[in-house]
């Protein structure tokens, strides 16, 4: 286990940095994102997550750090999957694009907090109770298979319970405010839609948490290497949604690819306590796993063009939901 008084507050520092630099210097102001800035962006945080990977490798030995690229590449392939569902939540709710920027900067910043609470005392009731991981191990197994036979079925932001007890308030104003989630009227507090957004972003993230925490549970026993890894993959998200948002469709076989990912990682969590499946190998196998379902996504794209098969834009969908 990696252990240094200044580690956890030094990279928890290091977060508050990029993260500031992020919003109030590279966005201050609030603008649409083109792909080229998104391409720039996601290229610097990959960057700076090899660098990691490296130091990780270097400290702490190349288990540690094949045990954090392992965590990185899963949470970062998990996070593709919650694309999709970000792009129909902008959809439905007809975010402006210039605003949708800022909802992802404070979800993930959420989503920080949220896996800081649940990682660290997750690895310590993993370590001392052996049955914890036999049922997270479970848990991944029917997680990856409910995953792979789910098929494509749309969830309806509109139909959320707190969605709709947060408009039952009536505090919740018709229009956007542009970048802002409250506003003052007549000396009350009101919510603009943008607030509820963000509300829903931070739902669906939690119910993403519920299979990412358990699957770098399994992969590393370390809540430093479970944290950082977790923490460089989400931060990217928000630029990668602008590259990949109106793209996920194509990738019709990365589910598929995920599922295996989960159930792989869910077998290697029973095993543990008979056997450990080397870092080594558990980050060639999820990495095949990953880049294979995409790559034959690609190859047999032209196949199902062919044949007619349309996939649904996440505006398709929202359209349809909110009808």
């Amino acid at each position: 286990m990696i252990e240094h008084e200044w580690l956890w507050p030094g990279f928890l520092a290091f977060v508050a940095i990029i993260l500031f630099f992020d919003l109030f210097v590279l966005h201050r102001k609030d603008h649409v994102i083109s792909t080229r800035e998104a391409l720039f962006t996601v290229g610097g945080y990959v960057s700076l997550a090899m660098i990691f990977a490296a130091g990780v490798f270097y400290f702490a030995g190349p288990q540690r750090g094949s045990e954090f690229l392992t965590g990185y590449l899963v949470e970062q392939a998990l996070s593709l999957d919650n694309i999709f569902v970000i792009a129909l939540i902008f959809a439905y709710f007809q975010v402006p694009q210039e605003a949708q920027y800022r909802v992802l900067f404070y979800g993930i910043v959420g989503a920080i907090v949220m896996r800081l609470s649940l990682i660290i005392p997750g690895v310590k009731l993993v370590d001392q109770f052996f049955f914890i991981g036999m049922a997270l191990g479970a848990l991944l197994i029917f997680s990856g298979y409910k995953m792979m036979t789910s098929g494509d079925e749309m969830i309806d932001p509109g139909e959320s319970r707190v969605v709709k007890f947060l408009k039952r308030t009536g505090r919740v104003t018709e229009e956007y405010h542009g970048s802002k989630f409250l506003i003052k009227r007549n000396g009350l507090l009101y919510m603009t839609p943008l607030f509820v957004v963000l509300v829903t972003v931070e739902l669906t993230d939690l119910v993403f948490a519920i299979d990412s925490i358990p699957a770098v549970l399994a992969i590393s026993n370390d809540p430093f290497i479970v944290f950082s890894s977790n923490v460089f993959a989400i931060m990217g998200l928000r630029a990668l949604f602008f590259v990949l948002s109106g793209m996920m469709r194509e990738f019709r076989y990365l589910k598929t690819g995920l599922s295996l990912v989960l159930i792989f990682i869910g077998f290697k969590m029973l095993m543990a306590h008979w056997y450990k499946i080397p870092s080594v190998f558990a980050l060639g196998v999820t990495a095949a796993l990953i880049i294979g379902s995409v790559l034959l996504s690609i190859l047999l794209k032209e196949k199902a063009d062919e044949e007619g098969v349309v996939d649904k834009t996440p505006e398709e969908e929202a359209a349809e939901l909110r009808r």
